[in-house]
């Protein structure tokens, strides 16, 4: 199980009812100060780090004005284009006084639901985590429709989680974890430490939404410990909304911690290999033993290419004697990968006419 203190990549939750003061809707910043700290500190131990972060909303209907009451989608969108400006100013302020900068990720559902988007998803938050920013992904609050909504952060997040690779998600609740019972109405109430396995008795023990700003309830936390877990990723619900909530964490805070099913890597890999190919690509013999020594495969090492596929689509990887010696994801479609067969990286662009996208199929996204 992977903790605050080996987590290669964590995904850290942020609901509004932590982040926004309810009775003013202003910003709480010197919780966010504390939690930028968090952030840095675990920056500096060498982990990749990731917020899904509630907020715009309820900041944005401060500054507009707005009601308290439930709001019309066109209220909503409106302040959340109103907020969002706020929360990605608040952020790039906190962590830039630990010489970290931020980078703003909007997404909706449709993003993950198509296998481009959530390619071109993944590689933007490879890209942005090798530069050493800090994700900050909220949902797009001011395009999504219901038909196209997370509806809540907690499934948001695990998304994210399952998207980025990461081996931890981290949920900051109003509560310290997954109780027995309501611990607000019932003193028996008792917290899990851990969960192994999230079956049916503990679905029912999970209730509904109590915060005013915030959508997700322990069941919306369940969903997305579900998705979680089963790409391969630990997740833990914990006390939020203290000041410093990542180091408590850390320092044995407590929480409900759920058991990964596997490894998020091999589980892509899982993923990857059942799948139904939609073309092959076939290699030469340097290319061959490259990629059997865990190299990526390059267009220089590409001989041939068979089928009509896309980007993101599943190709084989055939040997140079006519053996099959795996499968991955293309970063290119089908004509584009004939066009920049045998060329070296830099002739890529001229080529093509855009910048060359790296490997035909990289390591990560490749199954023998």
């Amino acid at each position: 199980m992977a903790t605050l203190n080996d987590a290669r990549r964590v995904v850290v939750k942020i609901g509004s009812a932590l982040l926004v003061d309810r009775e003013t809707g202003t910003l709480r910043s010197g919780w966010l100060t504390a939690l930028a700290d968090d952030v840095a500190h675990l920056r500096a131990s060498g982990s990749d780090v990731i917020l899904v972060s509630s907020g715009s909303i309820a900041l944005g209907r401060a500054a507009l004005g707005l009601p308290a009451s439930e709001l019309t989608l066109e209220q909503s969108q409106a302040a959340a284009a109103v907020g969002q400006i706020q929360l990605a100013h608040a952020y790039d302020g906190a962590l830039a006084e630990h010489g970290l900068r931020a980078a703003q990720v909007l997404v909706t559902l449709e993003d993950s639901a198509d296998r481009r988007r959530y390619l071109n998803s993944r590689a933007t938050l490879d890209q942005l985590l090798t530069l050493g920013t800090v994700p900050i992904v909220n949902e797009n609050d001011t395009v999504a429709t219901d038909e196209i909504r997370y509806g809540d952060n907690d499934r948001l997040a695990a998304q994210v989680a399952v998207t980025a690779g990461a081996d931890l998600l981290i949920l900051l609740s109003d509560v310290d974890g997954l109780y027995s019972a309501n611990p607000a109405t019932d003193l028996k109430a008792e917290r899990f430490d851990r969960i192994e396995a999230i079956t049916p008795e503990i679905e029912a023990m999970a209730g509904d939404a109590g915060s005013g700003l915030s959508k997700g309830g322990m069941k919306t936390k369940l969903i997305a410990a579900k998705t979680a877990t089963a790409a391969g990723c630990d997740m833990v619900i914990t006390e939020g909304s203290v000041l410093n909530p990542l180091k408590k964490l850390r320092n044995g805070a407590p929480s409900t911690w759920f058991t990964a099913q596997g490894d998020p890597r091999q589980k892509r890999k899982q993923w990857i290999g059942s799948m139904k190919p939609k073309g092959r690509v076939h290699v030469d013999a340097g290319a061959e033993r490259a990629l059997t020594s865990g190299s990526s495969l390059l267009p220089a090492g590409v001989s041939a290419i068979e089928g009509a596929f896309a980007r993101g689509d599943t190709v084989e990887v055939v040997g140079a004697a006519g053996q099959v010696l795996g499968q991955g994801l293309a970063r290119y479609d089908a004509q584009d990968a004939d066009r920049i067969k045998r060329l070296k990286t830099q002739e890529i662009e001229a080529v093509l006419g855009y910048p060359s996208r790296g490997p035909l199929i990289h390591r990560d996204d490749l199954v023998f």
